[in-house]
């Protein structure tokens, strides 16, 4: 039996009787109605059979949508025969995806969810069989020596002997002609010799470990049953290996072997630390930090006669001993896939540099050693990381807890990241009696939503469309969103709406044009002023105004989950299965436990509000300096940099032809956007006073309208291709460059 879970229910489905389908043979739709209509209705089952070939989520699950092939002539009547082509459409959306287990079925339940953070990475360690052979070579070790795969002289090759082979070869060459100064060192120079020529060019090349013949045994041998096992030598030698007397104790104290450990190997460490830390950070050069690091682990560490180094030949038979190192490719372009415990490389890669802020932005506060532009960029970068540990994070403890706890989750610390800087950005500016922080803050709440609305869905709609030539999606799903969306756009511009008709317009100076007191004048920094009368338009008709839309924003918000989740989970139909395949029987093992997760969540969340308060702390340079408008730094780095993890999600849901959540990530975003973060700073400045008020310019109200109106048009028809997608993200270049020349808001 198999468990078939959806967005409201969980059934079993057994198949006693057949057997399981290979994976790449679809399942036929469960029939519906009659047999009248058949023209209609065979048109209809090639309409939902060519589009239900979506692999969606299932890229790296290894699994596929399970449709036995039916005979033409044997096929049961279709679902749409007797319905209209509405219906039909509703039909098309309905598919089952099969995971590998129940967490990942739960993780991939949560991403058709609405309100519930969408997620590809994977939560649980996939079973190395079920891995692609590319996948399979990112994690396997440098010793497996492989039939010949052509030429050896690459590009990639060629930059590692640009980039290092040159002096670590040099390098090994001084350290042989120390070792030969020594005397008895001689040994260890000649081993550095043989790998002076391996490092300048180490491919197509083999370092072994041979046992030593009876002729060259100094020290005698020792009990053949005594075992080795030693974590620098890699676990347990094989029994042909059992160790001899160079490996003991009377090894160690060998006079040459302590030469080796205080004159030769230290220098060659940190050599090999420089390159690996090096090549890991480029990731594509992963190869070569993995020969860095186990040769300080291994090679160098062995006696100098059991080490051999040669080259491969076709004609030749290898010789009978353990391979140590074998490198074919400097270079790998498959290593942004590369994860360490389920969290990605560049996010493995970009840790430190969050601990670099921190030290940087709390030590040196007075700018002795960076500048104030410096930490906010350092700050802003720093965001990125934790953005991916907060979204993993998330994603773990959802797809580990039942549904109360994950909307919990997901709703607490779904938009924890953009509300950390915005909070801080008011308090400061607040302080500070700053209106230009509210400001900031403002930019870079239209910028998330015109962002998620237009770049988001348009990026991925290009992307994808290279490889798809025609992508569908659920326009129903998208329907809800948008109706959302038109909602809340309506409910935050509210106010400022409400001002503009009813507030009074102030200019900061006029001027006379035709000399005539009753001619034209021409006036500058006009706005419309609330405060007029000791402020009784603002207090007693739109603070009210704002208090109510901030309360029934997020009324509308849970009425949509209620929806979506409860009463009308069909609109989704997503059924997600355990894949039980022969010999694919594995139990889950998480990468995050909860209680890890919820650490790691915690942790995160705090070091975002560091980081946060960094950003806000040396921004003021650069407002008051920057020659480009404060609109323009809002709308762009302040509110697309935190969400970068979202669109590499998105894009990588595309390129897997599940366009569906690709829309439902930017959708989210812009709904959360209005519909709790906005309403959550109005109930912020009830309790902390500050200069943030809902009423926003008229660059934003038409932005906002706008794209919201461009997006509702696009998704009308439920099925895109890259040329929509490029209007959406020209639309949204041209919205940039609007606020790139737009004049700096009022207080800055």
């Amino acid at each position: 039996c198999s468990v078939v879970l959806s967005p409201g229910r969980i059934r079993p489905r057994c198949d006693s009787n057949l057997s399981p389908p290979p994976p790449d043979v679809p399942k036929a739709t469960e029939p519906r109605g009659d047999s009248d209509g058949s023209r209609r209705g065979s048109l209809c089952d090639r309409h939902c059979a060519a589009i239900n070939n979506v692999q969606g989520d299932l890229g790296d699950v290894g699994c596929h949508l399970h449709r036995p092939r039916i005979p033409p002539a044997t096929s049961p009547p279709s679902c749409c025969q007797q319905h209209s082509d509405e219906v039909c459409e509703s039909c098309v959306v309905k598919t089952t995806l099969t995971a590998e287990n129940a967490v990942e079925a739960n993780k991939l339940s949560n991403n058709y969810k609405f309100g519930f953070k969408k997620w590809k990475s994977h939560v649980t360690a996939r079973p190395w069989e079920d891995r692609s052979e590319i996948v399979k070579e990112l994690y396997s070790d440098l010793n497996v020596i492989r039939g010949s795969g052509g030429s050896t002289v690459t590009c990639g090759n060629v930059l590692y002997l640009l980039l290092f082979g040159w002096w670590l070869s040099f390098l090994y060459i001084l350290v042989a002609a120390m070792m030969f100064i020594t005397v008895v060192g001689a040994p260890y120079g000649w081993l550095c010799w043989d790998l002076a020529g391996y490092f300048l060019w180490p491919f197509g090349k083999v370092i072994q470990k041979v046992e030593v013949p009876k002729s060259r045994q100094v020290l005698g041998a020792c009990d053949a049953g005594v075992g080795e096992s030693s974590a620098l030598l890699g676990g347990p030698v094989p029994r042909r290996w059992r160790p001899r007397c160079w490996v003991d104790a009377r090894y160690w104290q060998c006079a040459s072997t302590v030469v080796w450990l205080c004159l030769g190997y230290p220098a060659l460490v940190l050599a090999h630390g420089l390159v690996c830390v090096t090549a890991w950070l480029l990731v594509v050069l992963i190869p070569v930090a993995k020969l860095s690091a186990r040769t300080v682990a291994r090679v160098l560490l062995l006696p100098p006669e059991r080490v051999v180094v040669r080259r491969l030949r076709m004609t030749e038979v290898p010789l009978e001993g353990e391979v140590i190192l074998c490198c074919y490719r400097a270079v790998n372009p498959y290593y942004y896939k590369y994860a360490v415990d389920g969290i990605n490389v560049f996010a493995v890669n970009l840790l430190p540099l969050v601990l670099v802020t921190l030290v940087l932005g709390y030590v040196d506060s007075h700018n002795r050693l960076t500048s104030s532009p410096v930490k906010f960029t350092l700050a802003l970068l720093s965001i990125m990381p934790l953005s991916y540990y907060i979204g993993m994070a998330i994603a773990s403890i959802s797809a580990q807890s039942n549904f109360a706890v994950g909307a919990v989750v997901n709703a607490t610390f779904g938009s924890i990241t953009e509300l950390t800087f915005y909070i801080t950005a008011l308090i400061k500016g607040s302080r500070e009696g700053n209106r230009c922080y509210a400001e900031i803050v403002k930019s870079a709440l239209t910028g998330t939503l015109v962002g998620c609305v237009l770049f988001v869905p348009g990026l991925c709609m290009v992307i994808g469309g290279i490889r798809h030539q025609e992508q569908r999606f659920n326009s129903r799903s998208a329907g809800v969103s948008s109706a959302l969306l038109f909602l809340s756009v309506g409910g935050v511009f509210a106010p400022t709406l409400f001002s503009k008709v009813y507030g009074k317009l102030v200019c900061g100076e006029c001027h006379n044009v035709t000399q005539n007191p009753l001619g034209h004048y021409l006036c500058h920094n006009c706005h419309f002023d609330l405060m007029e009368n000791n402020g009784t338009l603002y207090y007693s008709h739109v603070q009210p105004l704002v208090y109510t839309v901030s309360l029934l924003l997020p009324a509308a918000y849970l009425i949509g989950l209620f929806f979506t989740l409860k009463t009308h989970s069909h609109i989704y139909d997503i059924h997600i299965s355990d894949c039980h395949m022969p010999g694919h029987h594995h139990s889950a093992v998480v990468h995050w436990s909860r209680w890890r997760a919820l650490v790691i969540l915690l942790l995160s969340t705090l070091c975002m509000s560091a980081c946060a308060d960094l950003a806000t702390e040396h921004i003021s340079p650069i407002l008051t300096n920057s020659t480009i408008s404060q609109y323009f730094i809002g709308v762009t780095v302040l509110a697309m940099v935190p969400e970068l993890p979202e669109i590499v999600n998105g894009i990588q849901f595309a390129l897997q032809n599940n366009l569906s959540l690709s829309i439902e990530i930017g959708n989210c975003i812009a709904v959360q956007v209005c519909m709790l973060q906005i309403p959550i700073l109005v109930l912020f400045t009830i309790f902390y006073p500050t200069n943030f008020t809902l009423v926003f310019s008229d660059l934003h109200v038409y932005a906002s309208m706008f794209s919201v109106v461009l997006m509702n048009y696009i998704f009308m028809d439920g099925k895109c291709d890259y040329f929509q997608g490029t209007v959406l993200v020209m639309v949204y270049f041209i919205l940039l460059a609007v606020y790139f020349f737009a004049p700096s808001p009022s207080g800055c």
